[in-house]
């Protein structure tokens, strides 16, 4: 590695102001617009699959096992083509409740596991509580995801 391009990297590091609410904390508390996404699976995609805005890490396997046991079966490929077919599947109310919750309990296995660790070591807490405070708000759009989509 040429030590111009450390020192260039040093630079843009040393320059980076990071968003003041990369923690989700200036997240406004009024219901999420469903429709100010361009589409329905971007929507999902970026409110669901996300961890950052749904506080659980959902991967390739776990969409597998979601789609499986809501009544789909799929091979693995990269993690949004996985769920740009679960959509596929979910494009009928009943179909995407069996989806939401498989979903559902995904994310509360999850949020056993964080519980677990807070329990075990107190000190994680400060950062495993978040993740189970989007988790649950999350988990909460769940309905409103069924109410603007399907009826």
């Amino acid at each position: 590695m040429n030590p111009n391009d450390i020192a260039d990297l040093r630079k843009e590091f040393e320059n980076f102001t990071p968003d003041e609410c990369l923690d989700g904390s200036c997240e406004s508390e009024e219901g999420v617009d469903l429709k100010d996404y361009p589409s329905y699976t971007e929507v999902l995609y970026a409110k669901l699959i996300a961890p950052y805005e749904s506080g659980i890490y959902i991967s390739r396997w776990d969409i597998k096992d979601i789609a499986r046991e809501a009544g789909d079966d799929m091979a693995i490929h990269p993690r949004k083509r996985m769920f740009e077919l679960l959509m596929k599947y979910a494009t009928s109310k009943e179909n995407m409740q069996a989806v939401l919750d498989e979903l559902q309990k995904h994310m509360e296995y999850k949020i056993d596991i964080y519980n677990e660790f807070i329990t075990n070591y107190p000190s994680s807490e400060e950062i495993f509580q978040s993740k189970i405070d989007k988790a649950r708000k999350t988990m909460k759009l769940f309905p409103q995801i069924i109410k603007e989509y399907f009826e």
